[in-house]
């Protein structure tokens, strides 16, 4: 039996089987092409997978416009961030609803079939400010946004080929096969972590909290497209398999990879990535300080004030909430605000410029902020990094 619903009640599959892909290629020759770039590419995927259920396809209007201006989707379900392809004017105007159009790679090979039965005009300003809070193309998010085109297509998808995922193959798990893991593993209360960065000590102490009180931890980073300056996935996920060699229960932790982009929407994408969670099994997700952030456009705890926004079993997953937390001399162990009586001078903890800084140097930083294990591995990839 299955801990939790797919967001919506069922979990989407939109793959070809292997007589529907021929049957497709039979008709590429005939059909309107786009060609998707990577991001599109991923949420191409996590649709098909149903990892973005009840997705089934990239946004129509109706439901665009309701993800932006009320955090839901046209039905009421709790959504937040808009999934949307963009094209621009030449390219919509050759296109017309009730068609079949192949989206394509950038080698132009045909990788879905968009079922086309919305075209439509955004205005990508009130997208930035109501979904990413503000205007500034400095944003990751706006960028993003502004350098689309000015159209949106909407319709279902069949999914005929899956991007090859060379990379992290042994971690790659569908919703479904998560969901069939987790049933395998006997765990009914599961907490997903959503993570972009190292695991140091700080995570690593609430993830360990949170394993106090559900039946296992699904170690979730994402894996897709991100800011120029994150560390890369490869070195990542070296840090995770370090970590839970040396210092995890085994039995009681699951990592897998998230292949979705990263849109840094703060807030919205605290939903959002609880939602995916959801999908793939989880019954707990936790919420840390600034969940999603970049720079200094969400308050520290917006990401936990959201949650308040939906009524009570509406997301049908529990979010844990954890404030900051460090290293405390003089409680002796991890610690956080909520927890922790003394003053900052004697917490050990140190910004993320700082912490950059120390690994360029080959100096790593100290014990009570990060594994050692971690710490070689992260100066062994900052060699030769430029600031």
């Amino acid at each position: 039996m299955e801990t939790i619903k797919a967001h919506g009640g069922q979990l989407i599959d939109r793959l070809a089987d292997s007589k529907e892909r021929e049957n497709w290629r039979e008709k590429l020759g005939s059909l309107p092409k786009i060609q998707l770039n990577s991001r599109e590419i991923s949420d191409l995927d996590m649709i098909a997978v149903g990892a973005f259920s009840p997705l089934e396809g990239f946004m129509d209007s109706a439901d665009y416009r309701s993800v932006v201006n009320r955090m839901r989707l046209d039905s009421g379900l709790p959504w937040t961030i808009p999934v949307t392809l963009a094209v621009t004017e030449e390219e919509a105007s050759s296109l017309k609803n009730g068609q079949d159009v192949a989206l394509v790679d950038s080698s132009d090979t045909a990788i879905a079939i968009l079922h086309l039965t919305d075209i439509y005009d955004y205005d990508k300003e009130k997208e930035a400010e109501l979904v990413y809070g503000t205007k500034d193309s400095a944003h990751p998010g706006v960028k993003y946004l502004n350098d689309c085109g000015d159209r949106l297509l909407g319709g279902k998808i069949t999914m005929l080929e899956r991007p090859s995922h060379a990379e992290f193959s042994e971690y790659r798990l569908d919703p479904s096969e998560s969901r069939k893991l987790f049933q395998k593993l006997g765990w009914k209360r599961v907490v997903g972590f959503q993570t972009r960065n190292p695991v140091h000590r700080a995570h690593e102490y609430i993830q360990k909290c949170a394993l106090e009180i559900v039946d296992g931890l699904f170690l979730h980073p994402l894996v897709g497209e991100t800011k120029k300056d994150d560390i890369p996935a490869d070195v990542r996920m070296s840090c995770y398999e370090a970590l839970i060699e040396n210092y995890y229960p085994k039995d009681r932790i699951v990592l897998g990879v998230l292949p979705a982009a990263m849109r840094y929407a703060g807030p919205r994408e605290a939903i959002f990535h609880a939602i995916v969670r959801k999908n793939y099994g989880c019954t707990h997700f936790i919420v840390g300080r600034d969940h999603a952030g970049v720079g200094d456009y969400y308050g520290s705890f917006d990401a936990h004030y959201i949650f308040d926004e939906f009524d009570k079993g509406e997301l049908d997953i529990t979010p844990l909430f954890f404030d900051y937390a460090f290293h405390c001399k003089e409680c002796g162990g991890m610690a956080s605000y909520k927890t922790c009586p003394h003053g900052s001078e004697s917490h050990i903890s140190l910004s993320g410029t700082k912490v950059r800084e120390m690994l360029r140097a080959g100096q790593a930083p100290p014990k009570e902020f990060s594994r050692p294990e971690v710490a070689r591995i992260l100066i062994d990839a900052m060699k030769g990094v430029d600031e």
